[in-house]
């Protein structure tokens, strides 16, 4: 599936793998047991490493591993499940992980700010995806009333009361 990255789509270079099968060359998604059994090897790899994070497992348990990867993939299972935005900002916030940080799974257009004030930096699309639309998306709602970690600040109070004024 394509990423969409500022607005724009973008090829994916990483192979998600499964537990049992040989680790291909280049950029790798492994899930959590795996990265965990073989974290002294993999720490040799030349090759960038991924996580695919459960949606269940809070970011304090892979804190430790975090070094290790360049990329945390957070799956949305529905629509309506937001365990991944939290999973994002601890990543970003408590964890200071500075690698991308990727949605995937039941991810709507309607979803693509706010992954992006919690930290998210790429979201997977299905194929024929119109960025524009996710993009407009985004645009939907140009203000925040919470502090993020994208550049935009939060709407202060005082803003507020001026801006129904």
């Amino acid at each position: 599936m394509p990423l969409l990255e500022d607005g724009r789509l973008r090829p994916d270079p990483w192979a998600s793998v499964d537990d049992d099968v040989p680790l291909p060359d280049g950029p790798v998604i492994l899930g959590l047991e795996q990265l965990r059994r073989e974290a002294p090897a993999l720490a040799r790899r030349n090759a960038p490493i991924g996580l695919a994070l459960p949606p269940e497992t809070a970011p304090a348990e892979v804190a430790p591993l975090l070094g290790l990867l360049s990329l945390v993939a957070l799956r949305l299972p529905k629509a309506k499940d937001g365990r991944a935005f939290t999973q994002a900002r601890a990543l970003r916030e408590y964890h200071g992980f500075t690698g991308e940080i990727r949605a995937t799974g039941h991810v709507i257009p309607d979803h693509y700010a706010m992954l992006l004030r919690c930290g998210v930096s790429t979201v997977e699309v299905p194929e024929g995806a119109d960025p524009a639309v996710w993009d407009a998306c985004r645009r939907v709602v140009d203000i925040g009333y919470q502090a993020a970690l994208s550049a935009d600040a939060p709407l202060s109070l005082l803003r507020r009361r001026l801006r129904v004024a």
